[in-house]
């Protein structure tokens, strides 16, 4: 009896915009296994407030397939590449994709975050210190801003909410 042979790679299907739902019924349409997380959001209308499924990652969705179907996958309406580098397509490691998965079906309480490495500047875009400037020092549920005069080579630290900063 041999082995299956191994499952091929995911990669990240960057779309137009407000493509997302479209391109990943397509993929699926045309049997390729496609992953597109989403958070539940509140929607408001004139008339009425409803709870809709958003993206997670706004403009991507995950699919799983070999490179040489790549052409197939860039012929759905929507998409406007696959994430590559140097014009090799870049795959997703399994286990990161993986991870995203298993904590939107875990009913685990989550929201999107920026991604901004420790050490970088960043932006404060609400609360009390909305439109302050500083170092971010520690990521995670609350991130560390630092706030420096540097003439006086003086600085002050705060525990801010990490969505509510962003890469300046």
């Amino acid at each position: 009896m041999t082995p299956d042979p191994p499952a091929p790679p995911w990669f990240a299907v960057w779309t137009r915009s407000r493509a997302e739902k479209s391109v990943h019924q397509q993929l699926e349409r045309k049997g390729f296994e496609a992953f597109l997380p989403t958070v539940t959001r509140w929607s408001r209308w004139k008339d009425r407030k409803k709870q809709v499924d958003w993206p997670l990652f706004p403009g991507y969705c995950f699919a799983r397939f070999d490179p040489r179907q790549a052409l197939e996958v860039r012929t759905c309406v929507g998409v406007a590449t696959i994430v590559s580098f140097d014009g090799q397509l870049a795959p997703v490691p399994d286990v990161e994709v993986e991870g995203v998965r298993r904590l939107v079906t875990s009913g685990l309480r989550y929201d999107p975050c920026p991604f901004i490495k420790e050490g970088s500047r960043v932006e404060v875009v609400d609360g009390p210190l909305k439109g302050m400037i500083g170092l971010l020092v520690k990521k995670g549920a609350h991130a560390r801003l630092v706030l420096s005069v540097d003439l006086i080579s003086q600085a002050v630290s705060a525990t801010v909410d990490a969505a509510d900063v962003r890469a300046y």
